[in-house]
């Protein structure tokens, strides 16, 4: 008699749902809890036909593996923002800049990434960290080559934006005549 893999899937997620959920907020940041769980059993669904005996050690190891996945995916973005803070540093500052000043620019980078919409991180990055041509990113996104060229100049203008310090209020000029 064929073992009815739904069921046998259902019965799975009943018994461990609770124990992966606890293995995971130990380990992971809150905010990305809930999608780690979600990608967990989505691979053990995708592989229920291969689910024997108790998976309770192989659910935790998948899980393990999504958050490593989660995690390159972080240290990569925080590696682009870097790249790009030292691209803009070395074409604008003297390569000798002292150390405390290169941790600043960073950390205002890293801040100035974070707040760029996702759209303008995801233009900037097909840029910088993957080198495309502006052709090949077009392709990406789905748009024109013209359309592209034109975020990517916003996204420049927008991340500059948050990089530049506040200007100071300048008094107001009367003109007279």
């Amino acid at each position: 008699m064929p073992i009815d893999t739904e069921a046998r899937f259902t019965e799975v997620y009943r018994a461990h749902y609770e124990d992966v959920l606890r293995f995971v907020r130990r380990r992971a940041q809150p905010m990305e809890v809930d999608d780690i769980v979600a990608e967990t059993f989505l691979a053990a669904w995708r592989r229920r036909r291969e689910l024997r005996g108790d998976p309770r050690a192989w659910l935790f190891g998948t899980a393990r593996n999504v958050m490593l996945n989660a995690n390159r995916g972080t240290r990569r973005r925080t590696a682009l923002a870097v790249h790009i803070q030292q691209t803009a540093h070395s074409a604008v500052h003297a390569p000798a800049a002292d150390a405390m000043a290169q941790v600043d620019n960073r950390i205002d980078l890293v801040a100035a990434w974070q707040a760029l919409a996702p759209a303008d991180q995801e233009v900037l990055a097909l840029h910088v960290w993957e080198g495309l041509a502006a052709r090949e990113a077009a392709k990406v996104l789905g748009c024109t080559r013209a359309a592209y060229a034109m975020r990517l100049t916003r996204a420049k203008r927008r991340l500059a934006g948050h990089l530049a310090p506040a200007a100071p209020a300048s008094p107001a000029v009367t003109v007279t005549d």
